[in-house]
């Protein structure tokens, strides 16, 4: 039983200076979120932008990979010879 009473959730009225708090996102209050409308386009800088383009492009380049090693797998580029 003792096990059991460590489990349950306890309330702190207060926290000591030297000691942190640690809320569960379940326990916790619900915030307000943020409206996406009103936010607009976020800036980037340049090396942001390449980063970007250089992810997008590997990551097709990876698509187009894995699309030949399972069509290769299923024989569909080779041609049957009797």
């Amino acid at each position: 039983m003792i096990l059991l009473n460590l489990l349950n959730p306890k309330t702190v009225a207060s926290i000591p200076d030297n000691h942190f708090a640690v809320v569960h996102p379940l326990d916790d209050a619900p915030e307000q979120k943020v409206d996406l409308s009103v936010l607009g386009s976020m800036p980037m800088t340049t090396s942001v932008r390449l980063s970007l383009w250089a992810l997008r492009g590997y990551l097709i380049v990876m698509s187009l990979l894995v699309l030949y090693h399972v069509m290769d797998l299923a024989r569909a580029f080779r041609l049957e010879t009797h």
